[in-house]
Order: structure tokens, then C-alpha cells, then sequence
């Protein structure tokens, strides 16, 4: 028997929310919490996933991994098994032993950092080197994961943010013709720092909200003809019916424009510009996407209150995480405001944690 270790973060999205999967644009970073996958061959066809955050282990095959055989937690981790081989990949039998410190339901990529950290561990169990076409192999082998075996409709940021992202910078990705470019984050130079605000209301995304949304962005581009909002325009969106289709339309729109001029912002070091496009892209989700939640707009609203430059809602929404871009000076301020806020309001104490940018997902270990 042979072993072999994975590394995979977590991340974070500094901007560009629900764009992935409308062909568009988005910034997301690593953050330096993650999660490692130590795989251990096996003689027979045997896997097995256990895991330092789960009581019980998921035991199967090879042939119990796919779509429909699979349950639970562990379908996100053998879910990579099945799309591997989908993709002509002979693997042995497996046991794999997964420790994590990405939290679960906060919005930070738990699911993808296990997906890649499975996929990465596998590369090093059957010999092969991490190149960057093997990288962006992986990347559409845990998006199929996680859609066709977890039931997640995600658009493929989570994965290519952890396994393509460069280490002190943020990802740019356009989603329509899939090219990357690193964005360096040099905020601590200039006396700033991110502030990720866990508010311990876990979200899922098997649960229907972000399916539906997809759904409505899915009609609004056939309803105006387009193959998606990527190619839609304000005028566009004005012109169609129905309400709610119009405002995830204008959300994706703006949105789109949004991580452009934070780019933009961030290669001329322009953080109070930065800011403002957080605070608008928050006041997006929250009103024309409807992805946000009380506790979500309190962190927000304290942050900024507290001195923040710009605050949001990272993630997919309906609970999660916050984050607010901060001087340096003011962060333990923030991070007591918004304490006393949660307490104030009867909410459970949330959790702060440091952001990156980190590196991406890597092999520790390798037979």
C-alpha cells in the first residue's frame, strides 16, 4: 500500500457574486485555512472516507461513488472518484482520511477544499505532476463532483479558485472563455487588511435557493435571447417583464462591471473605490438578488459603521460569511463592534477569521 497527502484552502470572493454561472466575471482569494486528504491505496475495490468532523466514516466501492449511489457528506470527496474516472483514470481502491480546518457552512468553500484536496491527493497516489492543464483537468472533474454526484449547481469559482490561484493574489476569472489572471492584493503594504465575519447561520446549496436563482438567470437570458446575461446590457435587462427576473438580470449586470472596476481599483491601490464597489455589490445581493439575510446585513452595516471601507456577503448567501475591507488600525474595533451588534440583537456570537490571500491547493506528500 502506497499514500500520498493533499492540501486544499478555503476562499473567499472579494467581489463578483452569481457570476460564475452566468458566463461572467469574479475575484475570488485562498485563505489560509484548509483541508488534507491523506489517500491510502487498497488491494481490492474498496473506498472508504473518514473524517475528523464526521462520527461516522462512508464506506462503498468504486461502483457505489456516482451519481444516485452515493449519500451524505462523503459524496462531495467519492464524487471525485467517479468523475476522475469518468475521465479514463484507472485508480485502486482507496481509504482516504480527511482533517479540515475550513468551517463547514460558512460560506468559505468547505466542499470544493475537499474535492480538491481528494483530486490533488489522487495525483500524487497514481504519479502524476501537478502541471497547469492538469490543474484545470481537476478543476472540471470536482465541479462535476460536486454538481452531478453532491446535487450542487455551482459554476466552477470555488474550484478554480483553490486550485488556480497564485499565493498573495486574488484570481480574475472570466467565465466565458475561462482565462485567468493573478491580481496581486497588496492591502497590507498599504496598512490594510480583510476581515472575514463567520455569522454561524450555515448555509447549503442542495437546499433550493441557489438553484432557483440560477433558474431565473437561465430564463432572463432566453427571455431576451441571449446564451447567457453575460452579453446583457442595463437597456436589456429594463426590457424585460417580470420583475424578479429584471432584478437577478440587473444584479449579474452590474455585477459584472462591478469586479472590473475593483480590478481596476486594486492595480491603482485605490481601497476607498474598492469599498464602495463592496458596499454596492452587498446592496445588490441583498435587494435585487435576495441572497442575503439579517444577520449577514448587520455584519455589514456594523463594519462600515465601525470604520470599514467596504463590506459584503461572500459566498452563495442565504447565511454564511461576511467580509470587510478594514485599516489596519480599525480591525479589532470592527471585530468588537460587531460582537456587541450580534449580541445586541440576540444572534449567536460570530466567528472572525483571517483572510489571505494564500496559495493554492498542493501536494504535501507523495509515495
Amino acid at each position: 500500500m502506497t499514500s500520498s497527502v493533499g492540501r486544499s484552502p478555503g476562499r473567499v470572493n472579494l467581489i463578483g457574486e452569481h457570476t460564475d454561472y452566468n458566463q461572467g466575471l469574479c475575484l475570488p482569494l485562498t485563505i489560509p485555512y484548509a483541508t488534507t486528504v491523506t489517500a491510502t491505496s487498497r488491494e481490492d475495490d474498496g473506498v472508504t472516507v473518514r473524517s475528523d468532523t464526521q462520527d461516522e466514516p462512508w464506506t462503498g466501492t468504486h461502483a457505489t461513488t456516482g451519481p444516485g449511489a452515493a449519500e451524505g457528506w462523503a459524496t462531495y470527496a467519492v464524487g471525485v472518484l467517479w468523475a476522475l474516472q469518468e475521465e479514463g483514470w484507472h485508480l485502486p481502491g482507496v481509504d482516504l482520511e480527511v482533517r479540515s480546518t475550513v468551517p463547514m457552512g460558512a460560506g468559505l468553500s468547505s466542499s470544493a477544499a475537499l474535492e480538491c484536496a481528494v483530486a490533488v491527493a489522487v495525483c500524487g497516489l497514481t504519479g502524476r505532476e501537478l502541471t497547469g492543464d492538469l490543474r484545470h483537468q481537476l478543476v472540471a472533474a470536482c465541479r462535476r463532483a460536486e454538481s452531478e454526484v453532491a446535487g450542487a449547481p455551482t459554476g466552477g469559482l470555488d474550484q478554480s479558485a483553490v486550485l488556480l490561484s497564485a499565493p498573495g493574489a486574488g484570481l480574475l476569472i472570466d467565465f466565458e472563455d475561462g482565462s485567468t489572471r493573478d491580481v496581486p492584493l497588496p492591502w497590507d503594504e498599504a496598512g490594510r487588511t480583510l476581515l472575514v465575519v463567520d455569522t454561524r447561520v450555515s448555509h447549503a446549496l442542495t437546499d433550493g435557493g441557489y438553484g432557483a436563482r440560477r433558474q431565473d438567470c437561465e430564463a432572463a437570458a432566453e427571455a431576451l435571447g441571449l446564451p447567457s446575461l453575460r452579453r446583457a446590457t442595463l437597456r436589456d435587462v429594463g426590457g424585460l417583464d417580470d420583475p424578479r427576473l429584471r432584478a437577478r438580470a440587473r444584479h449579474v449586470v452590474t455585477e459584472n462591471a462591478r469586479v472590473a472596476d475593483a480590478v481596476a481599483a486594486v492595480e491603482s491601490g485605490d481601497w476607498a473605490a474598492l469599498g464602495e464597489l463592496m458596499i454596492a455589490s452587498h446592496d445588490s445581493l441583498r435587494d435585487d438578488y435576495e441572497v442575503s439575510c439579517a444577520e449577514l446585513d448587520l455584519v455589514v452595516a456594523t463594519a462600515l459603521d465601525a470604520g470599514a471601507l467596504g463590506a459584503r456577503m461572500t459566498g452563495g448567501g442565504f447565511g454564511g460569511s461576511a467580509i470587510a475591507l478594514v485599516p489596519a488600525e480599525r480591525a479589532e474595533a470592527v471585530r468588537r463592534a460587531v460582537d456587541a451588534a450580534f449580541a445586541a440583537a440576540g444572534f449567536a456570537a460570530p466567528r472572525h477569521l483571517d483572510a489571505g490571500p494564500s496559495g493554492p491547493a498542493e501536494l504535501l506528500r507523495s509515495p
